[in-house]
Formats: C-alpha cells, structure tokens, sequence
C-alpha cells in the first residue's frame, strides 16, 4: 500500500482537529510513533508547522536523511509509515527549518528514549502491560480525597535508597522497599520528583524534554508500570511531579521545533524564562494546550497514577513573574495574568477529574492567586488541593528563630487559621527547603543537638495537627542531619543512633493516629473541624487548639520554648476528660519523659469564648496530643473525688506536737 493511501486509511481528520484546536486530550494514541496492526507498520506524527522538510532518522536506516521523507498531511502535520521496526530501534526527526537549519530532534510524544547523554527516541510499545490493581483504583474511585487522610512521601527516585555500585536503582527494585517502607510509616502517597525524561541529572527532572516518556534512567516504561502497580498493591498512592511551566534549551528538545517559534512564544523576551534559562511554553496556542493536556492525561491513562502536583505555577500564571516593568507585555486588558496559562489548568484540571475517577491534582502556588482549588464553574483554575506555602515558609522562620524572639512573633504559627480555608492545603515541607544551603530540617531548628530534635518533634506533632493534609521530604523523617545529595542515598546508618530512631518512630505514630482518628483529616475545609483553645499566650509562645469531627475530638497543645509549663490553660467547649494520646517528650522519642497525669477532668471556669477549661503540663519544646472524651457532669465529680482521694494519699503526714 502506497504512504497516500495508508494515511488515507490510517490517520484520522478528527484526531489533527481536535489537536490543532486544543480540545485533543489523549493525542498520544495519534502523534508519535505507534504500531499499528491493521497494516503491520509503526505510523510516525509529528506537528511540525514551520517545517520544510521533516524525514524520520535512526539506527534502522543509518541516519539517513533521505531514506524516509515524511508526508506532509495538512499544513501542520507530518506523517510517515515504516515497516519492520522493533521495540528499542532509535530514532530521531530530521527537521530543515523554517530558517533552514537542519535539526535531529527527539520526538516530543515518544514513550521512550536513550539514556543519557544519549538523546535519541526508541521505538516502543506500552500496551499489555498486567495490571493487577483493580480492586485499587476501584476503590479510589470511590474515595473523597478531601475528606481522607492524606500523608505524602516525597522521594527523589536517584537517591532515597542504592544498591552497591549502582549508578541508578530500578523502578522495580525501589517498588519493593519503598512500598513496605511507607505503609511501616503510615504514608498514604508517594510522590516522586520528576520522572519524565529529562537531560540534565542537576535540574532533578525539572527541565523536561520528553512529556511522555518515564526517564530510561531507571528502568523501561514497563518497570515503571510495575513500580506503580506495586504500590498500589499496599495500597500506596502515586503522585508524580509533572512540569508544565518551562522546558530546556536543548537542541534535540522542543525549542525552535522547526526553525521557528513553535511549542514557545513568538515573542523572544516572553518565550525565556529569565532566572531559570529555560524556555516557556505559549498556552495561548490551542496545540500547545493539547500537547499538555494529553501529557497529564497520559500518566494516569497508561500508568495509573493517582495525582500529579504541578509545578511553578506561579510562573504560569503571571506575565511579569520575574520580570522587571518593561520586560513584560501586558494581555489584552492590560494585566499581568496570562489569560493563555489559565484557560490551559482550567482545561487540563477538568479534563483528569472528569476521566479518571479519585485522581488529584495539586497546585505549587505561591501567591494568593484566587480560587485555585475551587472548580473552574466558580471562576476557580479546578485543582483539587494547593500547596500551602505560607504554612511552610512561616512555620521554618519561626522554628529557626531564637524562642526570646518568637513571643514578638506569634503570629508565625497561628496566622495559617487565618486562611485556612480559603483553598484545600498541602501542608508541605518539602525537597526544595533542604538543599542550596538552607540545611536539612532538623538543622533547621534552633539550639543545641538535642533542642534540634525536640524541636523538630513539636513541629511535626503541629503539622499533623494542623488542618491540611501533610508532605514530609524523604529523610526528615529520621532527622537527616546533612542537606538532601540528589547523588548519593539517604544516610540510612543514623538509624543505628537513638535520636534518629526515636525521630522516625514518632513519625511513625504521628502518622497511624492521623489514619486511625476521623478528627485529624475528615473536616479539613471548615471551621467545624477546628477549634483554638488557647491562641494568644505568645509570652509563653504556645497554642491549643481542637480538632473534631461528629464524635471525634482531638486536643494539641504546643510549646514552642525550652520552659516546662505545669499550669498551661486551654478552654473546653463541653465538659470532658482528657487522655494523653501522643508527647513528643516521651523517652522513647528522645525526650525527657515529662507526661500528664492520666485523666484531666475540665473544670467549669470558662476560658475565652469556651464554658469549661483544664489545666494541662506542657514539656519544653514539644507537641502534646489528647483525646478529649465529653463526659456527665457525674462523671466529672466521680473523677474529682478520685483525684482528691490521690493526692490526701501522696500528701507527707503532719508530725505529732
């Protein structure tokens, strides 16, 4: 069969259509290379609208740039028909410009791709993978991300864990240990650094080059399967950070596709990225919007993933964002909002959420950009959660500040309720606080070694307290002490020392009681689930607060200075008694062992807007969580009695005159 009768044949109208409209979402089953068995040949797409000339090239044909000329198929699309490849074959485009330069570009839709330096596209099939996690995804359909708890992982794949002499781990050899290792933790998500293939080991995956394709880096596309597949076995859900903002200037990349301005804008000084050297993609343009959108869509199509976070929104969605006057243009009414970038989220947001049932999308937003997690319908850009960057970056302030300073700044650590609602949070501490000389999160702390760690502790206990659901970076859960090293593994040997082992076991409660009590995650948009019982002590730089949920009721009290305080007054909305459920003081997690009596009864003196209040023991620098059960006021006069009848006992007897 002749190439005009096999595209003919084999290429669907409707398919460019849509992509050159910017409604196509699943425009990796046209473009790129695919099998197609109907006529036994892989069918080569290529959206390459300034092109003169566009031929496929590779190891098949020698490199040849006459041996297989691509059909032009429209006035934008090129299209080609090849027999007798394999799986694994390399292969590039041959592109003469619109300025005539000739480029060997990667293809932008490939599954798969060399190892680097290497940058070529491989042939390959993704399909027939087994899959064997139905009954998962069955059930996550079913599921209210915003009413479950939700504590992530987040893991850098390079170097969370590495077998001797080896360069990188395998999809499959992590899958095994990472998922034993977070559901030991009580994690519910992993979520991964970048692992669309990127060139430049330094970036982390952040300067992507291949949107479709897992980095070869660690395995085949079917590893990567199986390492999701494994984890959903545990059931573990999978987030992958997915980079839409910017891509590099590499020469086999997206830049200057075909000579001329094409995943970019046509503008120069708004087509570059001016901190990060990178280039930025032009959401104004309806293929682009495809392009992107068919990316996300892809990860949970083909690989079942349960989220992706998306990065640098920020740079999306503002003109000037690291721009001074003068070096930006203004949209058409005259703002600064790319009006382009927006339509895109609202479009990609909608298009994941209404096709893959209990997926997540999740926002690194920095600014207060209106309405990001709330539905496009309401004016919103339809995330599903938002990262909470103020929580982040103010409570680490606070943490590093010396505790005589932080009574002048209390509002540090309360001022998150003041927004808490606004938006679904993340409450993130995450990869990008502890590199670049900014210091692991425990060195992060204020004072000596052992206030580092108590420290850390009472933060953590706020975090998993706090309204939100939780994201900790991979070793500060055992208190690494040295910042993150994207080239060598987590330093696993501090486990052997107490302090780190007591940190991880801590963590490890934390994050069972958040799973195990409704209080702690089922009412995180609203103030029905949260309560302060104590805000304004900030000469004594500590909080109380309730976390509640129809019969569940959960008390954390927090005391930010190295002083013990014996009579520290938090207010009750009911009577009620009070049962210590976690201390970070407790020895075993490396504290000094400073406890509450078993039962605090509340007494009926009124405490702010609250008619009942109690007395509670705060250790120095930690984190105290009670389960508070309302109770009778019989009940109540019985505790009393009994604690009257404690105390005459422990009483020293008088001497007799």
């Amino acid at each position: 069969m002749e190439q005009r009768e096999l595209i003919e044949k084999y290429v669907s109208n409707d398919d460019i259509y849509l992509y050159n409209t910017g409604n196509a979402q699943r425009a990796y089953d046209a473009f790129g290379c695919r099998y197609i068995p109907e006529c036994g040949m892989h069918r080569f797409m290529v959206w390459a609208p300034h092109a003169r000339e566009v031929s496929v090239v590779g190891d098949f044909n020698g490199w040849d740039g006459y041996a297989h000329p691509m059909w032009k198929r429209d006035d934008e699309t090129w299209v080609l028909f090849i027999p007798g490849l394999k799986d694994g074959d390399i292969y590039k485009y041959r592109v003469v410009g619109a300025d005539g330069n000739t480029v060997l570009k990667a293809d932008p839709f490939a599954f798969h791709a060399e190892t680097g330096p290497a940058t070529g596209s491989k042939v390959w099939s993704i399909e027939g993978y087994p899959w064997q996690d139905g009954a998962y995804m069955a059930g996550r359909g079913q599921k209210d991300a915003i009413r479950s708890p939700m504590s992530i992982y987040e893991v850098h794949m390079g170097s969370w864990r590495k077998k001797e002499g080896e360069v990188f781990p395998n999809y499959r050899g992590v899958a095994d240990e990472l998922a034993a290792y977070c559901k030991e933790m009580n994690y519910t998500h992993v979520e991964l650094l970048p692992i669309t293939e990127y060139p430049y080991e330094g970036s982390w995956g952040y300067q992507v080059t291949g949107f479709f394709a897992p980095t070869s880096r660690y395995g085949t596309p079917q590893d990567f399967m199986y390492f999701v597949d494994r984890l959903h076995a545990d059931g573990i859900g999978v987030i992958i950070d997915w980079v839409p903002a910017h891509f590099p200037r590499d020469e086999h990349g997206l830049r200057m596709f075909d000579g001329a301005p094409c995943y970019e804008g046509d503008e120069q000084r708004m087509a570059e990225h001016p901190d990060w050297g990178t280039m930025i993609f032009d959401y104004s343009r309806p293929q682009v919007q495809s392009f992107l959108t068919s990316s996300a869509m892809f990860f949970f199509d083909k690989y079942h993933v349960d989220g992706i976070r998306v990065d640098a929104v920020s740079s999306m969605l503002y003109l000037d964002y690291g721009r001074r006057w003068g070096e930006w243009t203004p949209n058409k009414d005259g703002g600064n909002i790319n009006l382009g970038a927006v339509d895109f989220l609202r479009k990609m947001n909608s298009a994941v959420l209404s096709s893959f049932p209990g997926a997540i999308t999740i926002a690194e937003e920095s600014t207060a950009f209106p309405l990001v997690s709330r539905p496009p319908e309401v004016g919103g850009l339809g995330f599903v959660f938002k990262w909470d960057m103020g929580f982040m970056h103010d409570t680490l302030d606070y943490m590093a500040m010396d505790p005589y300073f932080r009574s002048y700044n209390h509002s540090r650590i309360t001022f998150s309720m003041m927004y808490a609602f606004s938006e679904n949070f993340v409450l993130a501490f995450s990869h990008d606080e502890v590199v670049h000389g900014k210091a692991s999160m425990v060195n992060k702390m204020w004072g000596d070694y052992d206030t580092k760690f108590a420290s850390l502790r009472a933060l953590y206990g706020y975090q998993f307290a706090h309204p939100g659901k939780k994201l900790t970076f991979m070793g500060g859960e055992f208190a690494q002490f040295i910042e993150w090293n994207y080239n060598q593994q987590l330093d696993w040997n501090l486990l052997e020392y107490p302090s780190h082992a007591g940190m991880q076991s801590y963590v490890r409660e934390l994050g069972r009681l958040y799973l195990s009590i409704p209080a702690l995650s089922r009412i995180d948009d609203s103030w029905d689930g949260f309560t302060w019982l104590n805000v304004d002590d900030n000469e004594r730089s500590s909080v109380a607060f309730m976390r509640m949920c129809q019969r569940s009721y959960v008390v954390c009290a927090l005391n930010f200075t190295p002083v013990r305080y014996d009579d520290f007054t938090i207010g009750l909305p009911r009577p009620g008694v009070l049962k210590e459920l976690i201390n970070s003081d407790d020895v075993k997690y490396g504290g000094s062992g400073i406890h509450n009596a078993p039962e605090i009864a509340s007494e009926d003196t009124p405490f702010l807007e609250h008619p009942c209040s109690a007395k509670i023991t705060l250790p120095p620098m930690s984190a105290v969580w009670f389960r508070f059960t309302p109770t009778s006021a019989k009940k109540l006069k019985e505790l009393e009695a009994q604690k009257a009848k404690a105390a005459k006992k422990k009483a020293p007897a008088r001497k007799k005159k």
